[in-house]
């Protein structure tokens, strides 16, 4: 009997067909479409009553009550590290979990660049400044204009990235196309990883000390948590630009609002928050000098791709009695 199989993240057409192909009965239910994510113990049910064996989730939890109340043989998760799934309750019942690592890396690099870019050369607050009842009666409202926007380049500029992970590695290749001078602070890069991309490495104080743009690009743990505080970003240049497409975790997000406020630095490009899902109501959504993204970083329909053929490539090896490649719990094929 075929195994049978729900997944209620998105999935490309390509990799769909990769797991009907391997003879899995599947159903899809994309929380795109569906706009629901099971939370709690509420999972239990839905695979219970479906008789599913598999699940393929991306927000979806997948707790230990989940676990324990069903007869899964395999989860798979969509993001790089799936804390919303309890990988020790799997390992414990033999269970193995996949995941999609590196799956969004360069989509939330190439919005890193763009954040830098468009607070740079103030391209949401131009598009504000038309709309506000902005007329060219003569040359001098066109000078006005020229003024308020005027922006600065990449080029020769000094960026800060926090963290040379992945997608730090990405950005960094990106900045030296732009003729930019990088900087890096990350306690645990190596020397060769660091001279690929030509960086610097520096202290976490010195690096916002000289930045001219800051980048966040490390994981939100205990020890990166609240990295970027108030005393650091004291430390900014007045016109320097704070970008995180990281964890709102890492920052003080009062401390930088009220930077932004008063204009001890210039601006900033912000794709997380302490409040999610973001609305109207984000404190930074008043600021003409903030670019504010509703947490999009991984956002494009390559993410989607990448991370459908990782999962299903991984699954038809699992149906073969094989160990998946991207596990996060190999001790279950010991």
């Amino acid at each position: 009997m075929n195994l049978k199989a729900l997944i209620t993240a998105p999935f490309s057409e390509s990799g769909l067909k990769t797991l009907r192909d391997a003879k899995l009965d599947l159903q899809y239910q994309s929380w795109l479409e569906t706009g629901k994510l099971y939370m709690g113990d509420s999972l239990a049910n839905a695979v219970n009553q479906g008789g599913y064996e598999i699940i393929v989730v991306e927000g979806d939890e997948v707790k230990e009550d989940v676990i324990e109340k069903t007869s899964l043989k395999l989860i798979g998760c969509v993001r790089t590290g799936p804390n919303n799934i309890s990988v020790a309750a799997a390992t414990k019942k033999k269970i193995p979990v996949i995941s999609a690592p590196g799956r969004n890396t360069v989509a939330v690099a190439e919005l890193a660049i763009g954040l830098m870019l468009s607070v740079a050369r103030k391209v949401v607050s131009s598009g504000h400044f038309i709309r506000n009842d902005y007329y060219v009666d003569d040359f001098g409202d066109f000078a006005r204009m020229y003024k308020t926007l005027m922006g600065v380049e990449l080029y020769g500029r000094t960026v800060g990235i926090i963290g040379l992970g992945a997608i730090g590695f990405e950005v960094a290749k990106r900045l030296q196309a732009f003729g930019a001078r990088l900087l890096v602070y990350d306690p645990y890069v190596d020397q060769a990883r660091m001279k690929q991309v030509g960086v610097e490495h520096v202290g976490l104080d010195d690096l916002m000390k000289r930045s001219d743009i800051v980048t966040i690009h490390c994981p939100p743990t205990e020890e990166t948590r609240g990295m970027v505080g108030a005393k650091q970003i004291a430390m900014m240049k007045k016109t320097a630009i704070l970008i995180n497409t990281a964890r709102a975790s890492i920052t003080d997000e009062n401390a930088l609002l009220e930077a932004l406020k008063s204009g001890a630095i210039a601006g900033a490009g912000l794709d997380v928050f302490t409040m999610e899902p973001v609305d109207s109501d984000n404190i930074f959504l008043g600021l003409d000098n903030v670019v504010v993204m509703p947490h999009m970083g991984g956002n494009t329909r390559e993410t989607i791709d990448r991370q459908s053929m990782m999962v299903a490539n991984d699954i038809v090896v699992f149906l073969k009695g094989k160990k998946p490649t991207h596990i996060l719990n190999p001790e279950v094929f010991r």
